[in-house]
């Protein structure tokens, strides 16, 4: 049995002490757990994350789309055409700002909502968390990068 760090008064280096390493392994695990349920979708995990946006908010600038998945541009744009390639979306500059492209869903794109509904009851299945531990979850990893962003 280890002695934690605050016991011995110094940063452990074991692995088992480190937040970093649980959330390395559960975003690991989670992500993994998406892989066949987005396969059916045809999708990967990245791609899905941008639907679920444009699901939420159709005809959202590059800028906006990446802000919100906190993702740089130069991500995005590959990402962008791969899904325009498959057909779900639609890149367009913006007639008001020649520098600006909006992003659209097509029709394709809009349909695919319908059969991704199942996907977050199966990943909350397989978190087993309550909805309180969920909530909680949640509000802590968001604390944790707006500090660490921040710092």
């Amino acid at each position: 049995m280890s002695t934690s760090a605050g016991e011995r008064g110094e940063a452990s280096l074991l692995l088992d002490d480190q937040l970093c390493f649980a959330l390395y392994a559960a975003s690991r695990a989670v992500t993994a757990r998406y892989r066949p349920l987005l396969d059916e979708l045809g999708l990967t995990y990245p791609q899905y994350l941008v639907l679920l946006v444009l699901w939420e908010r159709d005809s959202i600038s590059v800028r906006d789309l990446g802000t919100a998945l906190q993702l740089e541009s130069s991500t995005l744009s590959p990402l962008l055409k791969r899904l325009e390639t498959a057909g779900l979306l639609s890149r367009e500059r913006r007639p008001e700002d020649e520098r600006s492209v909006a992003i659209r869903l097509t029709d394709a794109g809009a349909s695919l909502r319908e059969r991704a509904r199942a996907v977050p009851p199966a990943i909350a299945d397989a978190m087993g968390l309550t909805p309180e531990q969920d909530a909680l979850a949640k509000q802590l990893l968001r604390l944790i990068a707006d500090n660490v962003g921040a710092a």
